[in-house]
């Protein structure tokens, strides 16, 4: 049985990137191979990284990506409100598909393995996640059941019961950010059968806007398969970054504990690129960060950081304001479309 890692990644989240395999390789307690599933092609700097690394691997079956992305583009044109809501916001119809590339991890090399979004820092070692997967197909460690379940599944929760036949929906949803799970945990014929159900009319409630989360949450949540959530469960620790953790020698601590994974989720991949080039960048956690991301090369890690100019600093609020007005339009837009069925 081989254990392992997964992330997803290009050359936009390098910085993060190199972060995370330093964290791994400082903290998981014991050798663990990690495999970098390719977001898309841009990986020039991807995989120079990957081959300073013995213990790091690019993802190349293609034959699974096509599959996967394949797989879920049916999905989401299955998907009615989906397509007419993408179309009118001109968005693509296989509006971030890349992201769903996370279900090669069901291909891959790993017998056992734990996917980390490229926007994670690991904290400590994982030999008892590894362990729970002796007991359960699929293992989360996150707070994303005390969300609203509009972030998951677009519909009131009883359609979303009675389409997964699955009582207390809320309680089980998760974050796709981090999950444990084990190689081909879905067998073809269940999946076919999703599939086909999904085509059927249930793609209907998944949450046009949530792309791979609300995927996975139906996929693990229709099928059945055994499933444990260590933060429901009260064994786990805190990992988004606006909760408040005890640092200690570069190791976050929620009420004594070492968190397992620290989520820097909606946080611009941008504004860690600018911090690395020298900018003055407010990131929770920064020192973390910059220890993680220079810990093979402190002599590159940058000795000060400027503000940028005026005029560019209101450039990026200007942006940022309209990014953030279309975004409430398209969230108050979902919203009002939703109250209508």
């Amino acid at each position: 049985m081989i254990d392992g890692i997964y992330t997803l990644a290009n050359d936009v989240v390098y910085d993060q990137l190199v972060a995370l395999l330093n964290s791994i390789e400082a903290n998981a307690g014991r050798n663990i191979p990690v495999c970098v599933i390719p977001y898309n092609e841009q990986l020039d700097k991807v995989k120079a990284e990957i081959a300073t690394r013995e213990n790091v691997t690019l993802f190349a079956d293609y034959d699974s990506i096509a599959r996967w992305e394949n797989f879920c583009s049916r999905i989401w044109k299955a998907h009615p409100r989906a397509l007419k809501l993408w179309q009118e916001y001109g968005l693509p119809d296989n509006f971030r598909i890349e992201r769903h590339r996370k279900l090669c991890c069901l291909d891959g090399p790993f017998d056992k393995f734990i996917f980390f979004d490229g926007d994670t820092l690991l904290m400590r070692p994982l030999d008892d996640v590894y362990q729970k997967l002796d007991a359960y197909d699929w293992v989360t460690n996150d707070y994303q059941y005390k969300s609203d379940l509009n972030y998951i599944f677009n519909w009131s929760e009883e359609k979303i019961e009675s389409t997964l036949q699955l009582k207390n929906v809320s309680s089980q949803i998760f974050c796709s950010g981090w999950f444990a799970a084990k190689k081909g945990v879905f067998a073809d014929a269940t999946l076919a059968k999703l599939l086909e159900a999904l085509e059927a009319g249930e793609a209907d409630v998944l949450a046009w806007a949530d792309s791979d989360q609300t995927v996975l949450n139906y996929l693990v949540l229709r099928s059945g398969i055994s499933y444990y959530n260590y933060a429901y469960h009260g064994q786990g620790t805190g990992c988004h970054w606006s909760s408040q953790f005890n640092v200690v020698d570069n190791i976050l601590y929620d009420q004594g504990e070492p968190i397992t994974y620290l989520h820097y989720m909606s946080v611009a991949a941008s504004d860690f690129t600018r911090l690395c080039s020298g900018e003055e960048v407010d990131i929770p956690y920064r020192d973390v960060f910059l220890h993680y991301r220079y810990l093979k090369s402190p002599e590159t890690r940058p000795k000060s950081f400027q503000r940028p100019s005026f005029i560019l600093r209101w450039q990026r609020t200007t942006t940022d304001f309209c990014k953030q007005k279309i975004a409430n339009i398209k969230l108050n837009y979902r919203n009002f479309r939703n109250s209508l069925t």
